[in-house]
């Protein structure tokens, strides 16, 4: 028999599992798959990659989108965007799970983790992956905090293209070969466009409470039925970007693709509310599987040219 305010192993539990729910786990995918893509570059061009270095950049890039989730969990709830109407997952501040300050404490925590995993990467990288990782940590911060935050305004895609696309393969793929190549941006410019269309989607569901709390997303400024068209084109631009933009061994098995991308375009065009939570998830999976196509494209390459050694 337990007493009051004894920590028993259910209410151990859960508070940790808690603490991962507002971490938002299934997020990370949308941080670490650019990474494995520019991994996947490397060693083709390379023939090799350096796994210690590999490592530090992926849980970097996992402890970046997790503070950024935890500072945007906390500052939601302290500008009141977060109510009982949000058709999104519980979040912990809203929730009473955490003060908002044990939140953001927490956010901090995840940044100076990726700050401390950088400065060991800057002895292999420079100061460009110095540089690039203080604006990764500055734009984690400005997303949802300042006066003016991103997620507040019409370039939240913007962002995302370039941080969680362009600078997330740029970046970990010269850590691996110490140059920049045209695949290098072609990758990170195909892997960030359905990146954004997670966070265009994210708007689209959460359209009128977004517009109450007074956001003015791309959504709001584009109406729904184009935010359709434009989620449309994030999906289906990264298949020639990655068939035609210089990008080592076979890229054909991308054109898969394909019909996911137009499955995910004619699901947004006929679901509606908490059903476009699902769609969220797959819109984040289609990012993955470009990248595992283009795996399955150099393998197959390797493979044939060592058959016909």
């Amino acid at each position: 028999m337990s007493t009051p305010g004894e920590l028993t192993p259910d209410a151990v539990r859960q508070h940790a599992g808690r603490w991962v729910s507002a971490a938002r786990p299934k997020t990370l995918p949308l941080a670490v798959t650019p990474v494995v893509g520019a991994l996947l570059l490397a060693l083709a061009d390379t023939g090799g990659i350096a796994p210690l270095t590999a490592l530090a950049t992926l849980l970097a890039a996992a402890g970046i989108q997790i503070g950024t989730n935890l500072h945007n969990d906390a500052a939601d709830f302290e500008r009141g965007t977060d109510t009982g109407e949000r058709l999104g997952p519980p979040r912990a501040a809203a929730q009473g799970w955490f003060t908002s300050a044990q939140v953001k404490r927490a956010a901090h925590i995840a940044f100076l983790t990726s700050f401390v995993l950088g400065l060991l990467l800057v002895v292999r990288g420079g100061w460009p992956i110095l540089l690039l990782g203080l604006a990764a940590i500055a734009a984690g911060y400005a997303y949802t905090g300042g006066p003016k935050p991103i997620a507040y305004g019409p370039y939240g895609e913007l962002y995302v293209l370039c941080f969680f696309g362009i600078a997330a393969v740029a970046g970990s793929y010269y850590l691996q070969t110490l140059s920049l190549s045209a695949g290098a941006i072609s990758l990170g410019i195909a892997l960030g466009l359905p990146a954004a269309a997670v966070l265009l989607l994210n708007n689209y569901r959460d359209f009128d409470t977004d517009r109450a709390a007074g956001r003015r997303t791309l959504c709001h400024v584009l109406g729904r039925p184009a935010a359709r068209r434009v989620y449309a084109g994030l999906l289906l631009a990264p298949v020639p970007l990655m068939l035609f933009g210089g990008l080592p061994g076979w890229t054909w098995p991308v054109l898969v693709a394909l019909p996911a991308a137009l499955w995910l375009v004619r699901q947004l065009n006929v679901s509606e509310g908490r059903a476009l939570n699902a769609l969220l998830a797959r819109t984040a999976q289609y990012q993955m599987l470009l990248v595992a196509l283009y795996a399955l494209g150099l393998l197959l390459y390797g493979l044939v040219h060592w058959l016909l050694g």
